[in-house]
């Protein structure tokens, strides 16, 4: 799951009256509100209420103080839900090793250039916004990454195409096999969609992870038959390899449903439901991933590892599915159908 932080809050853990000449300025210049406290246990119910975008300590004063506030960048950074917000320390020159063992994600001495001071600021923040904005798992861009590709896109004016991809079955497999088994079938697509979008399109290919089994890519339009040809034949290949060589030879197992019914479960498919401004006209990211859901969920009733392109224009929005609406394609190399 991919963590977010609060885009504006910030704040100060300080025992000095007056912040280095730098901090002053670059707080200036911040867009959203500081709160600055001398006291550790301010900061720590306050990140656990609402974690702030970043965390400034000044542990420069006094030998009680310093340790006071190294103290609360450790007991911050070893907490699952304050960990991940980003802690920029200021400290005397003699526990810089020791601020870094706090956990601390930069750290500069008291007499730090400002100019240097401010560049290390900025890029711990780009590393934090880079470490948080990707899957834990897969380490693809996640949601707020994507909604950004999605609308540069749209707002570029070029030809693309979203892909929506999704695994059937999944559930039941990770249900069987377990969790672990299930997280490995989640990086091995993850691989797939990375290696065939990346490289098709090194240069204009985009691949993201939604979420769960759940995953977004984008192509240049042209690229879309060979695309998602390649990525269907390379799961369709490689998935079976993913059960035992029992359920791997008959096709399924039984698994039992929610009234605890049993019944067959075929071996996992992909469904991948693909939209295109060739035909329509987009004004924002989020009318994209709303249609490519939608066409990811007409994907899933087709039989088998499959992708289904939108063909409908604006104008059609709204009307049933049909052959002259949805290209499939699947690995059989069947004829696309639409103009």
């Amino acid at each position: 799951m991919t963590h977010t932080l609060n885009d504006h809050i910030a704040m100060q853990l300080s025992a000095r009256d007056d912040a280095p000449a730098w901090l002053t300025s670059w707080w200036r210049a911040y867009e959203g509100g500081c709160q600055v406290t001398d006291s550790a246990t301010t900061v720590w119910e306050q990140a656990l209420k609402a974690r702030p975008r970043l965390v400034v300590i000044d542990a420069c004063g006094t030998p009680e103080w310093t340790a006071k506030a190294i103290a609360a960048c450790r007991r911050l950074k070893r907490d699952a839900y304050t960990g991940i917000v980003p802690v920029f320390m200021i400290v005397p020159p003699t526990v810089l090793a020791e601020a870094f063992a706090a956990g601390a994600d930069e750290v500069v001495r008291e007499s730090v250039d400002d100019r240097e001071a401010l560049a290390r600021l900025a890029a711990m923040l780009r590393r934090s916004d880079r470490d948080t904005d990707v899957h834990p798992s897969t380490r693809l861009p996640g949601a707020r990454e994507i909604e950004a590709e999605l609308s540069r896109r749209v707002a570029s004016g070029e030809k693309f195409a979203a892909g929506y991809a999704d695994l059937d079955h999944f559930k039941e497999f990770n249900d069987r096999y377990g969790y672990h088994h299930g997280d490995q079938v989640i990086r091995l697509v993850a691989r797939i969609l990375h290696d065939v979008v990346k490289g098709l399109c090194p240069e204009d290919g985009f691949v993201g992870h939604i979420g769960g089994d759940d995953f977004l890519f984008t192509v240049p339009l042209a690229a879309v038959p060979r695309v998602c040809d390649e990525i269907v034949h390379v799961f369709d290949e490689l998935i079976p390899l993913q059960y035992s060589e029992q359920d791997r030879r008959v096709g399924y197992f039984f698994g039992k449903d929610r009234r605890g019914q049993l019944h067959r479960v075929p071996l996992m498919t992909l469904s991948v439901g693909v939209v295109t401004n060739q035909r329509r006209h987009f004004t924002r990211g989020i009318e994209v991933s709303e249609l490519a859901t939608e066409m990811k969920s007409y994907a899933k009733t087709l039989p088998g590892s499959v992708w289904a392109v939108d063909r409908r224009r604006d104008e059609s929005a709204g009307t049933t599915f049909s052959g002259a609406d949805v290209a499939r394609g699947r690995i059989e190399k069947r004829t696309m159908g639409g103009a």
